[in-house]
């Protein structure tokens, strides 16, 4: 069974800058989609990013230009780099994997989550 650990969360004044971290039990950052997922406060789950297991990258619309996703296959390891936050990007984030394309409006279609990391953009 994959597991996928998120790390990097916390408490960031508007402005400021995170770098999360997903960490994969297997090697399975080339060979799956790889999608980073965020659920605010009384919010369902939102696509942030995803990056192929091709190297294609997609953002959404209210991220692109502030964070940048990437991956580490030899660390199994998959990155968010958020910059200027903003109090709208206070949530969970989670990583999610799934074999085939990657979708960042049907969370449904993904198979493997991680349990998520805080993140809480406040001054």
């Amino acid at each position: 069974q994959v597991q996928l650990v998120e790390s990097g969360g916390g408490l960031v004044q508007p402005g400021g800058s995170l770098r999360l971290s997903c960490a994969a039990s297997e090697n399975i950052i080339n060979t799956y989609c790889m999608t980073w997922f965020r659920q605010g406060p009384g919010k369902g789950l939102e696509g942030v990013a995803y990056i192929e297991n091709a190297g294609e990258i997609e953002y959404d619309v209210y991220v692109k230009g502030r964070f940048t996703i990437s991956k580490d296959t030899a660390k199994s390891t998959l990155y968010l780099q958020m910059n200027s936050l903003k109090p709208e990007d206070t949530a969970k984030y989670l990583c999610a994997a799934r074999l085939g394309h990657c979708y960042l409006n049907f969370p449904g279609d993904y198979s493997v989550w991680g349990q998520g990391t805080q993140v809480t953009v406040s001054s």
